[in-house]
C-alpha cells in the first residue's frame, strides 16, 4: 500500500513511494447471516454519537432472541445477525449501550467497532500508485516472448516464486475461487473480467451483504488496492497486460472498506461469513481491522472485536476456506514482548501506547489458523518495511522494496510489484499487501491440484513446499552500518521468512 497515516496496511513509503498492507484461540467456533427485523432505537438513548457495535453471544435460538430484545431495549438497532457464530451487529447512540449489553444474559462480549461516529468524515492519503505510461507498456510488450502476456517481463515476482514454471503445467482451475476481502475490485478490467466470480462477490461495508450489481467495485475516489491485489492473484493469461500467480482461477470482490478507507470489524465479519457460505476457497486479507492496530483483550471493546472477527474467520475455515493475511508494514517484531503503537485509534485521536503482545493482537493477521505473510524484495531479502517475528510469520513472498535496496534483474526496472488498477490500467505498488496475494495465488494452485484438500491440508502443503530461506544477520538493508532487524530461528522456520518463500511450481507438481 502507500503510506497514508501510520494506520493502513494499504500503502507504504520507502525511499520510493510504495504501496501495500501466533495465535490466541480462546473462542468457540460456531454462522449465517440471519434475516434481520430491525426496530427503532429508543429516543431516551439518543444522547451520544451514533456508533456501530458487535455483540457476541451464545448461538442457541433462545439466547439470540433474548439478546435481540436487549439490543432494542438498550437503545440499539439491529443491523445484521450472524447467528451461527453468535455475532450481532447493531447501531446505537446510547453511550452506555456496550456496558448494558455486556450485562445481558447470554452475552459473552460487546464493544464499539469505532471511535468516530457513523459516516465519519475522516480522509486518508493513499498516495498514487505508479501507473505505467503508454511508452512503458509498449517497451514491456516488445520484450515479451512465447506465451507471455505483454507486461510479464516486468513481473520479476513471478519467477521469484517459480510461477512462470508452474504456468507451463497449469494455470489453475476455474473451479477455485479466491475472495479479495479489501477495498473493492474493478471487475470490468480486461485482465480481471475473464476470471471474475460475480456470484461470490459482495459489498459488506455496512456489516450486512449488499449484492446489488457492481456493489463490490471501488468508487472513483476510493483506493485501487483491492483491484491491484485481484490482478496479482488471477490476472488472466489472455494476451493483455500482465499475468497473475494463478491466471486460471476465479477471483471475487468482497468489499469491506468504507469510502474513507476504514476496515471496521462488522464489515470484516460479514466478509468472512460471506466467503464461508459462497464456496470461496481462499481469502486474501491485506489489511488490519480498524481502528486499533493491536486489539487488547484487556479492553472490553477491543476484546469484543477480537472475538467477533475470530469467530468469523474460524467459521470460514471450518467451511473450507483458507485465510491468508499480511504481516504489516511497520518493521515491527511481532514476537516481541511489547510494541509501541503510536497510531491507534486511527479514526479518532491516536495516542502512543505500549501494548503487551501476549494480550494484544493484530486481527486478522494474528488469529488462529490464519496464514501470516511477510514481504521480500527483488533480491529475496526481507523487505525493508515488512513486519516479522519468530512463530508469527508463516511464509514469505514478493512484496517489493525500494529499487535502491533490492533492484530487479532486467528487463524489469522497478523493485515494486506490478498489478491491475481500476479503469483498465496497470501500475506498481508494494508492501505486505502485495506479498499476501502471491501466497493466496499459490494456495489456489494447490487447491486446483488437490481439489478435495481441506484447509488444513492446503496449509500443510503450502508450508512443506515453501523454499526454506535462512536468516540474514546482520540485516542492514540500507547499508548505513546499523542493524535494522534481527532474524531468529533456523532455515526452515524463522522470523523473517517463516517456512520460506512460497513455491508455485511445487504447488502444481507435488
Amino acid at each position: 500500500m502507500a503510506q497514508l497515516r501510520p494506520r493502513r496496511r494499504l500503502a507504504l513509503a520507502v525511499p520510493v513511494a510504495l504501496s501495500l498492507t501466533a495465535s490466541l484461540g480462546f473462542l468457540p467456533s460456531a454462522a449465517t447471516a440471519a434475516p434481520v427485523a430491525t426496530a427503532p432505537a429508543k429516543a431516551q438513548a439518543a444522547d451520544g454519537p451514533n456508533l456501530s457495535y458487535v455483540v457476541n453471544t451464545r448461538t442457541d435460538r433462545r439466547t439470540l432472541e433474548s439478546v435481540r430484545r436487549e439490543i432494542t431495549r438498550n437503545g440499539g438497532t439491529l443491523v445484521a445477525g450472524y447467528d451461527r457464530i453468535g455475532v450481532l451487529v447493531a447501531h446505537s447512540a446510547n453511550p452506555d449501550f456496550a456496558r448494558l449489553m455486556r450485562a445481558a444474559p447470554g452475552v459473552d462480549s460487546a464493544g464499539a467497532t469505532r471511535t468516530a461516529p457513523l459516516a465519519a468524515s475522516a480522509t486518508m492519503d493513499l498516495g498514487t500508485p505508479q501507473a505505467l505510461s503508454g511508452a512503458q507498456l509498449a517497451a514491456a510488450g516488445a520484450t515479451a516472448t512465447g506465451d507471455e502476456d505483454p507486461l510479464e517481463p516486468l513481473q520479476w515476482d513471478l519467477p521469484a516464486i517459480k510461477a512462470d514454471k508452474a504456468h507451463e503445467k497449469t494455470l489453475g482451475s476455474p473451479d477455485v475461487t479466491v475472495g479479495v476481502i479489501d477495498t473493492g475490485v474493478d471487475d470490468t478490467h480486461p485482465d480481471i473480467a475473464p476470471n471474475f466470480d460475480r456470484a461470490a462477490s459482495v459489498n459488506c461495508v455496512s456489516g450486512k451483504p449488499d449484492t446489488a450489481d457492481g456493489a463490490w467495485r471501488p468508487g472513483a475516489a476510493e483506493s485501487p488496492h483491492g483491484t491491484h491485489v485481484a490482478g496479482e492473484i488471477a490476472a488472466a493469461r489472455n494476451g493483455v497486460g500482465m499475468t497473475g500467480v494463478a491466471p486460471g482461477v476465479k477471483v471475487a470482490g468482497i468489499k469491506v472498506a468504507n469510502p474513507d478507507g476504514y476496515f471496521y470489524a462488522e464489515s470484516v465479519v460479514c466478509g468472512f461469513v460471506w466467503a464461508a457460505e459462497h464456496h470461496v476457497d481462499v481469502t486474501n486479507n491485506s489489511y488490519y481491522t480498524d481502528p486499533w492496530y493491536f486489539n487488547c483483550v484487556t479492553d472490553p471493546d477491543q476484546k469484543a472485536l477480537v472475538a467477533a472477527v475470530e469467530r468469523a474467520s474460524r467459521y470460514a475455515e471450518k467451511r473450507g476456506t483458507v485465510n491468508i493475511a499480511a504481516a504489516g508494514n511497520e518493521k515491527y517484531d511481532l514476537a516481541a514482548g511489547s510494541i509501541t503503537d503510536p497510531a491507534s485509534p486511527n479514526d479518532g485521536t491516536p495516542s502512543s501506547r505500549v501494548v503487551d503482545k501476549r494480550r494484544c493482537f493484530d486481527i486478522p493477521t494474528e488469529l488462529p489458523g490464519v496464514v501470516t505473510v511477510a514481504a521480500t524484495g527483488a533480491k529475496g531479502l526481507k523487505a525493508s518495511y515488512s513486519n516479522y517475528g519468530l512463530g508469527v510469520v508463516d511464509i514469505a513472498a514478493p512484496g517489493g522494496d525500494s529499487t535502491a535496496y533490492q533492484p530487479p534483474a532486467p528487463p524489469a526496472t522497478s523493485g515494486l510489484i506490478l498489478g491491475t488498477l481500476p479503469g483498465g490500467k496497470w501500475g506498481y505498488m508494494a508492501g505486505t499487501s502485495m506479498a499476501t496475494p502471491h501466497v493466496a495465488g499459490v494456495a489456489a494452485l494447490i487447491k486446483s491440484t488437490h481439489p478435495h484438500a481441506s484447509p488444513a491440508l492446503v496449509k500443510a502443503l503450502l508450508y512443506a513446499e515453501a523454499d526454506a530461506t535462512p536468516c540474514v544477520n546482520p540485516y542492514d538493508i540500507n547499508g548505513d552500518g546499523k542493524v535494522d532487524a534481527v532474524c531468529e530461528g533456523p532455515k526452515n522456520r524463522n522470523g523473517f521468512y517463516g517456512r520460506g518463500m512460497a513455491d508455485a511450481l511445487d504447488a502444481v507438481t507435488r
